[in-house]
């Protein structure tokens, strides 16, 4: 099964830069669809057998032997609110590489790769239902597709560091980087909640948008602005509504009173294919989610020694 579903993964990523997603849906039981980017998917495959992991947290299934490796098994039917696949014999296992990591998802029943563009992406209104584990919905061939939110689902398992070491934070208190401004851009409110703290440790002062288009439009207003209340720096994550990531930084490129501006690409996607497209859009560092100290020394290296508003 899973080269029925993955040979076609690079014919749709090619969409990549272009403001377009690629997706594999897949559903939980009912009727619903939901998304993930296919970036993220490593294969597909029939539930291997698991074993249990004692103590483990209840969205944790067990873990199981991929191809040599022992990884967590999460059962992201209850986390979105269905009843668990842990016993369902027809279960799938989604494997995925999230920041580096490498960890299996349970879903009911896959799909299909599909694509779509950004712009038809949008934050789900409270009254869907979805909670904070959805961050987008769009529209399939008119069915409802919401997108998961996966940092929010490994955040909830405490997966990912979030503080700077104490090495780091003395050297960045060194820097003494105020009044310098960062913009922090991501759908994610686990990952800005995350980016928003980081830079606190750092004592830099963050703007926030939820995606590239909010972005841009507050960056422009910002080039106006008065001395001190411009930024920087941008981090931004690549995968989001309205506008990308890679949308975002051609458009900052395009523009000359933003150009100047420094750009670093924060996902969880990783791979060849997107450090190609990070070059080809001329963002300056690409960080792989989330790696506080490694980020942190790239600010510190691309923040200018005399702070200009941009």
């Amino acid at each position: 099964m899973s080269g029925a579903w993955m040979d076609r993964v690079e014919q749709q990523t090619r969409l990549a830069g272009h403001n377009r997603v690629a997706m594999l849906l897949f559903r939980m039981g009912d009727a619903q669809l939901f998304g993930i980017n296919v970036f993220k998917v490593r294969e597909v495959m029939r539930r291997p057998p698991m074993e249990r992991m004692p103590d483990a947290s209840s969205l944790v299934a067990g873990s199981c032997n991929y191809r040599g490796m022992t990884i967590p098994v999460i059962d992201l039917a209850v986390a979105l609110g269905y009843p668990s696949l842990r016993e369902e014999p027809s279960a799938h296992l989604m494997v995925t590489e999230f920041s580096r990591s490498v960890q299996g998802f349970l879903v009911a029943e896959p799909q299909r790769l599909v694509h779509c563009d950004g712009e038809s992406l949008a934050a789900p209104a409270p009254a869907l239902g979805f909670g904070t584990r959805v961050n987008a919905v769009t529209r399939v061939d008119g069915a409802l597709v919401a997108v998961v939110d996966v940092e929010h689902v490994l955040a909830s398992l405490n997966v990912t560091p979030t503080e700077l070491s104490a090495p780091m934070q003395r050297i960045a208190r060194v820097h003494d980087l105020q009044p310098r401004r960062v913009m922090v851009v991501d759908d994610s409110l686990v990952a800005r909640n995350q980016l928003v703290n980081l830079f606190r440790q750092m004592d830099v002062e963050c703007v926030v948008a939820q995606d590239g288009r909010e972005a841009l439009e507050r960056l422009r207003e910002l080039a106006q602005a008065d001395e001190g209340e411009g930024v920087t720096l941008v981090v931004s994550d690549i995968e989001m509504p309205r506008m990308d990531g890679y949308a975002l930084t051609r458009a900052i490129r395009e523009e000359s009173e933003l150009r100047p501006l420094k750009v670093v690409l924060h996902s969880s996607i990783s791979g060849i294919f997107n450090e190609a497209m990070v070059r080809e859009v001329n963002a300056d560092r690409f960080v792989a989610k989330f790696q506080p100290d490694l980020l942190a020394q790239t600010v510190l290296e691309l923040m200018p020694e005399n702070f200009e508003k941009f």
